[in-house]
């Protein structure tokens, strides 16, 4: 692939904790349903595997916040689930209900089965996106790469789908522990090799969703999931200097462990809404870039309330770093929901480019 440079690095940038002209923001699931485009191409494409698993596809609706919004980042279009669906468990959608698997694991034995998908042949797709949106996005801004978390995604290999109370793999957490850890280390495997693949087709920053690891007790969270992103973050190959690809660490309900996770390897920690930004920065302590974190519930307000709002998230951000912007990409505590308006999401993206003008 010949390498377009970037017409806009201020989100690399400020992953390496670098002055930058504003603080860049993108926006989890920037690519969904809110869009009218995107709902079309689903019509089109008939589900969102089939859009998921095309790679044209895929870029098409990666591209979309693009032509609306003068987001810093674009962020691949797949789903977190591709690694157990290429394991055999056969992922499926019901309409409603969100993600379930035809073959969830449940014990030793079946975990024991278990291997790392081939990249390039299970997950090419995956793969081919990737090489599809670089190509297309032609040095506009960077792409990012992701994965769900080892964690996050043992909860949907052992419940079968998403869950109220996680009974069955807190049950496997306290009653068969081994088996748990041998499933959460071929997570970790995959993981590592996916995001590994996901750079080499392109992808120039990556990100980890420990979606559900806010679902633990802070002990269980430490023997459970923060090992395993620790792994992550220092076996998973990236360059170095002004080369290396970017890890950023996300989970909702982690801001009880920011310490740890700053000392974790990855050079930034994504937050959910439930921490301040500035104490956030301020328990970090520079080692990190901060991601975050505005409630995406925020956007079903005004746009004068949004503006305020972002204005509020950023200087708590500023204050909590010595009087400095540097180092924050701005970003919702979670993903959007399908019914926000995108005029709203435009007051935001504005607004963050506005206010944090150096």
């Amino acid at each position: 692939m010949a390498i377009t440079p970037l017409k806009n690095d201020r989100f690399l940038r400020a992953l390496r904790r670098e002055p930058v002209d504003h603080t860049p923001v993108w926006l989890m699931r920037q690519a969904g349903r809110y869009l009218p485009e995107y709902r079309e191409t689903r019509k089109r494409a008939g589900s969102f595997l089939a859009m998921a698993k095309n790679p044209e596809i895929a870029c098409e609706v990666t591209l979309q916040p693009l032509a609306r919004f003068p987001l810093d980042a674009a962020i691949l279009f797949s789903d977190i689930l591709t690694i157990p669906d290429a394991m055999g468990l056969e992922l499926y959608f019901v309409e409603g209900e969100g993600p379930k698997f035809r073959h969830p694991v449940r014990d030793a034995a079946a975990i024991a089965k278990l291997a790392v998908p081939d990249m390039e042949t299970e997950l090419r797709y995956v793969m081919d996106a990737v090489r599809v949106i670089r190509r297309e996005l032609d040095g506009k801004v960077p792409l990012i790469g992701f994965s769900g978390s080892p964690w996050t995604l043992a909860c949907y290999m052992v419940e079968g789908g998403g869950s109220k109370d996680y009974a069955r793999i807190k049950a496997m957490a306290h009653n068969d522990p081994k088996a748990l850890h041998a499933l959460l280390s071929v997570n970790t495997d995959a993981v590592i090799a996916y995001l590994s693949a996901q750079r080499a087709a392109g992808a120039q920053a990556l990100q980890v969703f420990d979606t559900w690891g806010g679902v633990l007790s802070p002990a269980m969270y430490r023997e459970f999931s923060l090992p395993y992103l620790t792994r992550i973050a220092r076996e998973l190959p990236r360059g170095e200097g002004s080369e290396r690809t970017p890890l950023i660490l996300f989970g909702k309900g982690n801001a009880t462990h920011l310490e740890t996770l700053a000392d974790s390897g990855a050079e930034g920690v994504g937050v959910d809404w439930l921490v301040e930004l500035g104490e956030a920065a301020r328990r970090t302590g520079g080692k990190v870039a901060l991601q975050g974190n505005l409630d995406p519930a925020t956007l079903y307000g005004s746009p004068d309330a949004i503006r305020t709002e972002v204005r509020r998230a950023l200087d708590s951000y500023r204050d909590g770093n010595n009087g400095s912007r540097d180092g924050h990409v701005f970003n919702l505590g979670h993903g959007m929901s399908p019914d926000m308006n995108p005029d709203h999401v435009a007051a935001l993206v504005d607004e963050v480019h506005a206010y944090s003008a150096r």
